[in-house]
């Protein structure tokens, strides 16, 4: 027995009158109206009305359980209406998830100029280290730097970013510069892994990749740690180039290696793929999508003029 059916032909009973004006109403035989009634009554153990020939009394039961089921079936409708509203418009809150520093300086001011377009829409921006589930955090939106490795996510790429190894003037200074990335062996390293897609020290020569990774002279949990450390005159850190946009191009962290960097890694914004859309998450893409593009095309242009710059020589 369907339940909610079952109330629902209930209440139209009781607001018609009658079975026979209920049956009308719901434009269904007298029959099945009056088994649908008597199955619930059995369904519950309980008498819910009393029929006449002429009119049709609750009882003391029915008029509780009518009254119950009259917030039930309103209170479905409500969620109805609510949960088909983000198909029909756009609005809602739009939960959206990306690594610390990249939401703090690309994705907040992109989605701060959505918010202002679109009044019906809330966000919530959740800025973490680390890789959240999608679905069991109720997550509608992704930013992830990294190749994609879960097939259940649709992927719009917006960009890439590239790996760089770099150390401070001063820490260089002291120790030199290496040349080649063997010379790292011989070098102070700052270890993190606050970063969930945090850059291997990998490199390329010809078509070769290889690994070296200097002696490690202080571990952190968080990027920031690491690159204060690094501006300290520490050592040599890892990291991925928007990380440390600032400090490259003030000059007080200089690009290492360059001529040996691995590919860049991949930006996208991803999302499950769970069927029709809500309009929410659609609205936020259109927006979105072009100004990362337009974002990371600028990223990618001054990195190529650093990369250049250093390999070069120039600081």
């Amino acid at each position: 027995m369907d339940r909610f059916e079952a109330m629902s032909v209930l209440l139209a009973v009781v607001e018609a009158g009658s079975l026979s004006a209920g049956a009308r109403h719901l434009r269904a035989p007298l029959a099945t109206v009056s088994r649908k009634v008597a199955e619930l009554e059995q369904h519950l153990g309980t008498r819910l009305v009393i029929r006449t020939s002429r009119k049709l009394t609750l009882t003391d039961a029915g008029r509780a359980y009518v009254a119950a089921s009259r917030r039930i079936l309103e209170q479905l409708e409500e969620a109805e209406r609510e949960a088909g509203g983000e198909y029909n418009a756009p609005r809602g809150v739009l939960h959206v998830t990306a690594p610390v520093a990249f939401g703090e300086r690309h994705l907040l001011p992109i989605a701060l100029s959505f918010l202002a377009e679109q009044p019906d829409i809330s966000l919530r921006l959740t800025l973490a280290d680390k890789q959240i589930d999608l679905v069991s955090e109720h997550v509608d939106l992704a930013l992830r730097i990294g190749h994609l490795e879960d097939n259940a996510l649709i992927a719009t790429r917006v960009g890439v970013v590239h790996r760089v190894i770099c150390a401070s003037p001063a820490y260089l200074a002291r120790n030199g510069t290496p040349r080649v990335p063997e010379d790292l062996a011989r070098h102070d390293g700052i270890a993190f892994n606050g970063f969930a897609t945090s850059p291997e020290w990998r490199y390329r020569r010809d078509t070769a990749a290889f690994s070296v990774e200097p002696r490690s002279k202080l571990a952190v949990n968080t990027t920031d740690a690491a690159i204060q450390a690094a501006l300290a005159g520490i050592g040599i850190i890892r990291v991925l180039c928007y990380q440390v946009a600032d400090e490259l191009k003030s000059g007080r962290l200089q690009i290492l290696l360059p001529d040996f960097a691995p590919e860049p890694l991949p930006v996208s914004l991803v999302y499950p793929d769970a069927g029709l859309q809500p309009l929410k998450v659609r609205y936020f893409l259109d927006w979105a999508v072009p100004r990362l593009r337009a974002d990371m095309a600028q990223l990618q242009a001054d990195w190529l003029l650093r990369q250049t710059a250093s390999s070069a020589g120039v600081s």
